[in-house]
């Protein structure tokens, strides 16, 4: 399966789950529409409504659903761009985002607002994976 070749490091650090759901969805997306950048694209936004990125693993949410304003977006409205949250679940609630801070031992946590909180628990996590990939 093109699954397993393919599989972000990200992915691949995390639960059986998140590996299952990723691989399905990207390898139904190669045959329906090839190898490349889509499929990988279909197979992040599956994943993005049952997990979110938390350092340099994806965990399970405990809710289903988009995980910020783009990715709740369909067809030609999502491809136009605009800004994610690079698989935080920004949708969750406030008091969720500073657990997941104080997890990320993100300073100055408790004078952030949520979209604050947003946007330091993204570039945690990018941190976090670039020192794994390291």
């Amino acid at each position: 399966m093109p699954a397993k070749k393919d599989m972000p490091s990200t992915v691949a650090r995390s639960a059986k789950k998140a590996r299952d759901t990723w691989g399905a969805a990207h390898d139904s997306a190669v045959e329906q529409y090839g190898e490349g950048e889509r499929a990988h694209r279909t197979a992040f936004s599956a994943l993005k409504h049952t997990h979110e990125k938390v350092g340099d693993h994806w965990e399970k949410k405990d809710h289903k659903g988009s995980s910020d304003a783009r990715a709740g977006k369909r067809g030609a409205a999502a491809r136009r761009g605009g800004p994610t949250a690079g698989g935080v679940d920004a949708n969750a609630t406030k008091s969720h985002l500073m657990e997941l801070a104080k997890r990320l031992d993100i300073r100055g946590r408790s004078r952030m607002s949520k979209d604050e909180l947003v946007d330091a628990i993204r570039k945690a996590n990018d941190r976090a994976t670039a020192r794994s990939r390291a």
